[in-house]
């Protein structure tokens, strides 16, 4: 009997909801024997689960605070609680290969197994998470730019989740990353009949930071009549009170609902005509940005609005995939609602039909595969 490779995948997320490392498990469950440590229960495909807390006591967060002000990074690191369990939890096993998920366990990774047996998936561009905040960037980032400088370019391969952010990374850090794009598995859908009027959708979260406002009052002053339904995960939180409270004050073509859990989210969308993503460039992370909910509306077999973010203008323009706005007022996002009619909606979601395979996370995941068995190819040192 063949003897599987031992594969670590670490993320300091609770795994066994997370979209991103519950692909990275199907990808490889076959060929290796797969060991998961992050928060919450065991995930499925896995032989083994090292369970860490996500609670943080208050005088180690001030401690690490303080370290970090006085850019002892090593000492912030070494304390943080994720990063004591995990290295516990961890010792004296054996891997042939490390799939480290976020900038934060690259150095988790580095200490359980030899750098060439490490592959990273950095996701977003930890550079421009928050940089709108001057605090922020006075305080963690230089924190962010000691991980990426000291552990992550160690690493023996990189991927992140677009073009533009791996280009930065090149750029700044000389890093060598792949992309893996946070595509959606492929569905067999097809294009429902488009309505009239347009029946839009925008699925995801409730933060200030992507100005879910202005695509509420864009829709809702659109001429053409079309309506706008939310599924907002931050039920609860004030910024989601005040979506909800804005929603009755533009009227009855503007409704937020509650969302959708994942497993049910694409047969939700695939109900609607376009999905819309107006993501305003207020940190570099999101002009940055190639979301989920991108790939999400592919599988749907929507038409696609979107503002003009890069990653998203190249895709949605290769495969004729909808509209572009001009830019990310609430005027900018009603005159694109505006352009689109029902003959061109047919044809975007046509088109969404066409290019849902090509942008399928079983297409798109070969950037993972082509890292990781490039590393167990080579064998132990």
């Amino acid at each position: 009997m063949t003897v599987k490779p031992n594969m670590l995948i670490l993320s300091f997320s609770r795994i066994e909801s997370d979209a991103r490392i519950l692909k990275q498990i199907r990808l490889f469950a076959d060929d290796f024997a797969i060991t998961t440590c992050g928060y919450g229960a065991r995930p499925e495909g896995t032989v083994a689960h090292v369970e860490v807390d996500s609670a943080e006591p208050r005088l180690v967060v001030l401690l690490r605070a303080a370290f970090i002000r006085l850019h002892l990074f090593a000492l912030a690191y070494r304390i943080t609680p994720a990063v004591r369990q995990a290295k516990r939890g961890l010792r004296k096993r054996d891997f042939d290969v490390v799939l480290a998920n976020d900038l934060d366990t690259v150095g988790v990774a580095l200490s359980v197994a030899p750098q060439n047996r490490v592959h990273v998936d950095l996701h977003e561009y930890w550079p421009g998470r928050e940089d709108q905040n001057p605090a922020w960037v006075k305080v963690r980032l230089p924190y962010y730019l000691w991980q990426l400088r000291r552990k992550a370019t160690r690493a023996r391969s990189v991927t992140t989740v677009s073009s533009t952010i791996a280009a930065r990374y090149a750029e700044e850090f000389d890093i060598e990353a792949g992309v893996v794009t946070n595509a959606s598995p492929a569905r067999d859908f097809s294009p429902t009949e488009v309505a009239e009027p347009l029946r839009v959708v925008h699925s995801g979260a409730s933060l200030a930071s992507r100005r879910v406002e202005n695509i509420m009052r864009g829709v809702a002053q659109a001429r053409n009549g079309a309506t706008l339904d939310l599924f907002l995960v931050g039920e609860g939180t004030p910024y989601h009170d005040g979506l909800r409270a804005l929603a009755k004050e533009l009227g009855p073509r503007i409704t937020v609902l509650p969302p959708v859990p994942q497993e049910d989210l694409l047969d939700t969308l695939n109900r609607y005509d376009v999905g819309i993503h107006v993501l305003p460039p207020t940190n570099t992370n999101n002009a940055l940005a190639l979301p989920n909910k991108f790939f999400d509306y592919v599988q749907a077999r929507l038409a696609l609005l979107i503002g003009p973010t890069a990653s998203m203008v190249d895709l949605l323009q290769e495969h004729e995939l909808g509209v572009v706005t001009d830019g990310f007022t609430p005027a900018e996002i009603s005159a694109a609602v505006e352009d689109l009619d029902l003959d061109k909606v047919r044809i975007f979601k046509a088109n969404a039909e066409a290019a849902a395979e090509r942008l399928s996370s079983e297409y798109q995941n070969v950037g993972w595969a082509d890292a990781i068995y490039a590393i167990t190819s080579t064998g132990k040192n």
